[in-house]
């Protein structure tokens, strides 16, 4: 197992009131009705990158400091970190 923390910037959708969330180092995005949900997406989405980034040896980028994130994100946008850590060894040995 490994443990990855990221910054999402968390963005609200004026038009429909839904949360867009970004992962800027990753190139990642989720959303969800509310702040809560995409909270709970956003790590669900950043595991199942690193399972995958896991299982088939890919290259990705590391993440980067809070500060540099929450500097150029727009004043009204949330940054939040988020953290996860992969299960794939648990799959591997289940497999077994």
């Amino acid at each position: 197992m490994k443990h990855y923390i990221y910054p999402a910037v968390f963005i609200k959708d004026k038009e429909n009131e839904n949360f867009q969330v970004l992962f800027p180092d990753l190139e990642l995005t989720t959303d969800g009705e509310t702040v809560e949900e995409a909270f709970l997406y956003a790590r669900e989405c950043l595991k199942a990158y690193f399972n995958y980034v896991e299982k088939y040896d890919f290259d990705f980028n590391f993440p980067s400091a809070f500060e540099i994130v929450k500097k150029s994100s727009d004043k009204d946008d949330y940054v939040l970190l988020i953290e996860t850590t992969t299960d794939t060894k648990k799959e591997k040995k289940a497999k077994k």
